[in-house]
């Protein structure tokens, strides 16, 4: 098997038995990142400099990725902003600091959407990251240069964040795994705040086993993130069985039927959703029980604005540290305020300046309880509704995307009326702090389709095990574009 499709295992058992060193395996994936950066724009910085500390743990050798919103002490860290530029902290954030000491080795930190707020993979100030599987087309965001690392078979694995469906949606774009953990239970000390109340660490894979043994390594308490959980002492990796007897699925009724959309012209989100019903197919034949459910298409239709106001809000107040003074390139001026404008002004692209500008807008007195408080009620209801469905279903499984990844000239931040729901419902499970996980369930015109699994607040293990059960039906684990290199 050749290295751009092999698993976290399948290079571990490499290591094992002497037939690679870890400094050959990381000289193979850091020559396949300067190739593919060439093509794709995946990297902030590449780290070509083999460090390595001696462990002994399941990724001890095993090379990977991190977004460069996480703090690495000594290694530049930019957010892909240019108010970040030059920017090196001194401290290393928890999740960095875990995957050193498990012995995993860094080849580069990637760009994402600036200050990780955008969801196409084109606002970092490095420029747009394209997809290995079709160049002319989106990685999404805002976790793109990870996405591509994986999606190009240059790590087995890299970390991002998601907010809204930052690693979810691109992983489906690309063809890879994306898998959020319940919130909390991976800390966020080191990683730069987006939205406090939405931030959930999160990893794409080749496989939804080897996610599975990111978050052994990951999970835990941690004194320095206040919302951390205490580590629940499971090995996931051995609750990955074959035992889904009973498992009930549900998805959201009309939404995902091709029948919903008799006038669409758009044929492949036709046959986009037509593969996600023959994947509903395969899992009942597999034992899965899945039905319909009736969820307010009032409150479906409102996850994006609920998203944005909140999401908004959140970044104005988290940035308010960004003024030019303490990090990054000094703005000009004769006074504190001047020298804040025009670092500003410069630091922050067109796409960030409006959302903070609508966040302190939402923030003023006079429109928080109109806007922030009532989009925080809708919150509300959307969580007590799904957390009421958890009580009768084990997951919520549905399209990860309603199409293949859109070509650049067809991508805006702003998201399709016509299809918004299957467009946003991601959101949800950050809205819960739910588990959520994509994984490739098919082909539509030579691009990657996939589908999503939610489930209840600390079911961890069980979405990773029905998530594991459908990857085997479906085929798709490590999969990668065969010719991207050649």
């Amino acid at each position: 098997m050749e290295f751009t499709k092999m698993t976290i295992d399948d290079l571990k058992q490499q290591l094992n038995e002497a037939k690679i060193s870890p400094k050959e395996l990381y000289n193979t994936s850091l020559a396949l990142s300067k190739k593919a950066h060439e093509k794709l724009n995946i990297f902030e910085t590449i780290i070509d400099d083999f460090q390595m500390e001696d462990a002994n743990s399941r990724i001890s050798g095993i090379p990977y990725a991190l977004k460069d919103n996480f703090s690495t002490k000594g290694i530049l860290t930019t957010a892909s902003s240019n108010i970040l530029n030059g920017y090196i902290p001194v401290y290393d954030a928890t999740v960095y600091k875990k995957l050193k000491e498990a012995g995993a080795v860094l080849v580069g930190k990637t760009i994402l959407d600036e200050l990780a707020m955008g969801g196409t993979g084109t606002t970092g100030h490095t420029g747009t990251v394209h997809n290995p599987w079709h160049m002319d087309r989106l990685m999404g965001g805002s976790s793109a240069g990870s996405a591509a690392a994986v999606a190009s078979g240059i790590v087995p694995f890299a970390i991002g964040s998601d907010t809204g469906d930052s690693v979810r949606k691109p992983a489906a774009l690309g063809g890879i795994v994306g898998f959020k953990p319940s919130y909390g239970r991976i800390s966020r000390y080191g990683l730069f705040a987006f939205a406090s109340s939405l931030d959930h660490v999160a990893y794409f894979t080749r496989c939804v086993k080897d996610s599975a043994i990111l978050t052994n390594i990951l999970k835990g308490q941690d004194e320095y993130d206040m919302t951390s959980l205490e580590d629940d002492n499971l090995d996931y990796t051995l609750t990955l069985n074959d035992d889904i007897k009973g498992k009930k699925l549900f998805y959201f009724k009309d939404i995902c039927d091709p029948a919903y959309y008799p006038n669409s012209s758009d044929e492949t989100m036709i046959e986009t959703l037509t593969k996600f019903q023959e994947t509903l197919d395969k899992c009942r034949k597999l034992g899965f029980i899945i039905e319909e459910v009736s969820f307010d298409k009032e409150l479906l239709n409102a996850i994006y604005p609920t998203y944005m106001i909140i999401s908004c809000a959140e970044a104005t107040s988290n940035n308010a540290n960004l003024t030019g003074i303490q990090f990054g390139p000094r703005g000009e001026g004769d006074s504190i305020d001047e020298i804040m404008l025009n670092a500003r002004t410069k630091g922050f692209s067109e796409l960030i300046k409006r959302r903070f500008i609508l966040g302190s807008y939402i923030l003023q007195k006079e429109n928080q309880e109109k806007l922030f408080l009532n989009a925080a009620r809708i919150r509300r209801l959307i969580v007590d509704k799904m957390t009421e469905l958890f009580k009768t279903y084990d997951g919520l499984i549905m399209p990860a995307s309603s199409n293949i990844a859109p070509k650049f000239n067809d991508s805006s931040d702003r998201l399709s009326e016509e299809y918004l729901i299957l467009e946003n419902h991601l959101a949800i499970g950050n809205f819960g702090g739910f588990p959520s996980i994509t994984l490739p369930s098919g082909i539509v015109k030579e691009m990657p389709v996939a589908i999503n699994i939610t489930g209840p607040v600390f079911g961890d293990k069980d979405i990773l095990n029905i998530a594991y059960k459908i990857e085997e039906i479906l085929g798709f684990k490590g999969l990668v574009k065969d010719d991207f290199y050649v």
